[in-house]
């Protein structure tokens, strides 16, 4: 069915940014159900037998498969994902930025993020990549806490993730994410706000916080630790947000804080409905084809053996044979409902306009179903921007759960 709602409102191309996944990790944690594979040791027993010369090579293809889809644009933001990228080498990634460049080409300022785990390995790589270009790190601390570290099974030590940081500064990075997790096993909310405090101790420009869930497909929920209930969840946020928000940090996403002017700009593409290609195994991707009247999500072969063994071909022929069946056209249906799980995430929403230009559908759609949103408090009025209202912002999924009831 054609997205296109009338003549009035027609699709149009959004901002494009690259997403790379880099799919090995030193020991998949207990938690992650992201698309990562345990990495080995080679003969030496110091570094890890990565195929990276095979996989950049796969990766050029992928991206040339995707070329079509880039419609004269250049990457606003690139952002390496896992996994764990720093386990790749500065020169394989420097080549991969090459690559990217040379077949889309950058946007003036462009925003390229490598996420790093802190321990000693990966630090003594920090210099090489911020010379490859790699403008923002992206540190797993999740926690500065010894016996917390050791529940979610990661292999650095709290005194190693503040030691990232300063070798991140000493390597020239100004632009510095920490990832910390709160609702951890057994964890109180004294320690939760402590792993805050030591995170802000540090001075990051940007502080992802959010709560430990547990995933299907992990080995958490096949034996569930005991995490803190309801209620004490709900004070450690409440606190951690005004705290965050004394020390400068605002929140501008669910789980995303900044100083103001340093939020994440290929988040804020994501949740801005923006488009992104995807490269490697089990990479996602979102595109529009505004000729075709049409938004495809895409996704890659998971595995790195399935995505490295698929032999060189003809661009659409790599395209589908590194997809199938992921490719998939949004259903027209379903626009308003994706839009909003993406842009209702964030605390300010996005430009009214935003809507009608990235699906080519007319405001009608969400028109319709705004006063009873409002009537509960749930949402803003449509006038400049698509935001939840202070108060339903803490519940998201019961504004869309009333939108599909609306619908």
């Amino acid at each position: 069915m054609p997205i296109l709602q009338d003549r009035n409102h027609s699709l149009q191309l959004p901002p494009l940014s690259l997403y790379v996944h880099i799919p090995w990790c030193v020991r998949k944690c207990p938690y992650c159900d992201f698309n990562s594979h345990q990495a080995s040791r080679d003969h030496t027993d110091t570094e890890y037998a990565l195929p990276q010369a095979d996989y950049v090579a796969q990766l050029r293809r992928d991206l040339i498969s995707q070329l079509p889809w880039v419609q004269g644009r250049k990457l606003r933001s690139i952002f390496f994902g896992g996994g764990t990228p720093s386990l790749f080498s500065p020169e394989a990634i420097g080549q991969i930025l090459i690559m990217a460049e040379e077949l889309v080409g950058f946007s003036e300022n462009i925003e390229i993020t490598l996420e790093a785990n802190p321990g000693t390995f990966e630090q003594a790589k920090f210099t090489g990549y911020r010379a490859a270009g790699v403008n923002r790190l992206s540190i797993g601390v999740q926690s500065f806490s010894s016996s917390q570290l050791h529940n979610l099974g990661r292999i650095h030590s709290g005194e190693e993730a503040s030691e990232a940081l300063g070798m991140a500064r000493k390597a020239g990075f100004d632009n510095i994410n920490l990832d910390l997790m709160h609702g951890l096993p057994g964890q109180t909310e004294a320690e939760a706000l402590e792993d805050l405090q030591r995170a802000v101790s540090l001075a990051p420009e940007h502080i992802s916080w959010y709560q430990l869930t547990i995933e299907p497909n992990t080995a958490f929920y096949s034996a569930p630790p005991s995490t803190p209930g309801s209620q004490l969840i709900a004070s450690m946020q409440s606190h951690g947000r005004e705290f965050l928000a004394s020390e400068g940090y605002f929140r501008y996403e669910v789980s995303a804080y900044s100083g103001r002017g340093l939020e994440s700009r290929h988040n804020l593409n994501y949740w801005g409905f923006g488009d992104y290609l995807g490269i490697g195994a089990g990479a996602h991707g979102k595109v529009s084809l505004p000729a075709e009247g049409k938004i495809l999500r895409s996704r890659r072969t998971r595995t790195p053996r399935d995505y490295l063994s698929i032999a060189p071909q003809g661009g659409e022929l790599l395209q589908r044979a590194l997809a199938e069946p992921h490719i998939d056209s949004i259903e027209f249906s379903d626009l308003p409902l994706e839009f909003l799980m993406n842009a209702l995430r964030l605390v300010e929403g996005v430009p009214v306009d935003t809507f009608e230009r990235y699906t080519g559908l007319s405001l009608e759609a969400l028109q319709r179903h705004w006063p009873g949103l409002m009537a509960m408090d749930l949402v803003q009025p449509l006038e400049r921007r698509i935001a939840a209202s202070a108060f339903g912002f803490d519940y998201l999924d019961e504004i869309l759960q009333r939108f599909l009831e609306q619908a």
